[in-house]
């Protein structure tokens, strides 16, 4: 798995719950069904736009709330990075242990509009505006993390390493 991903931006504001993202009715239905879900009071339609290889940009305190298991349906819709000013501790820890990629970025949301096209390197922890030639400096992720993001989840490294049978 390479660091550097390049997509196209969805832009969410702050404190965006966990139960915004993946409503209580979705948590009955099957992944794929409960991926259209997403977001479907914030940004109604959304998934119907999203494409594989897009990156959610967010606020301050993005997922907050219940731990929900929010990360798989990003990854099911194709999300390949999510980028905040701030995370919740308890969804960046889920986002990872998912396997997917999750990177703090001081200013991000307002250095990016929906469409706009992103590069980030999660292993560098930086983030560039295609169109602006903005750049901004993030937090770089531990190498257990990345690790973790390489192996394509914790659980996926657990049984990489022998810990849990396959």
């Amino acid at each position: 798995m390479g660091t550097r991903i390049t997509g196209r931006v969805w832009v969410v504001g702050d404190s965006v719950n966990t139960d915004a993202m993946y409503p209580g009715f979705a948590m009955r239905l099957p992944r794929a069904e409960a991926a259209k879900h997403v977001f479907y009071e914030l940004r109604p339609g959304w998934t119907d736009q999203v494409a594989s290889g897009d990156i959610v940009v967010a606020g301050r305190n993005f997922g907050l709330g219940s731990s929900r298991p929010v990360p798989s349906l990003f990854l099911e819709l194709g999300i390949a990075a999510l980028v905040a000013e701030e995370f919740n501790t308890l969804f960046f820890r889920n986002c990872i242990n998912h396997g997917l990629p999750a990177l703090k970025v001081p200013g991000v949301r307002a250095a990016f509009a929906d469409g706009d096209t992103m590069t980030l390197d999660f292993a560098e922890g930086w983030v560039e505006n295609a169109a602006s030639g903005v750049r901004l400096d993030g937090g770089v992720l531990p190498q257990l993390v990345l690790d973790i993001l390489a192996d394509g989840g914790i659980w996926a490294k657990l049984v990489r390493e022998g810990y849990v049978p396959h």
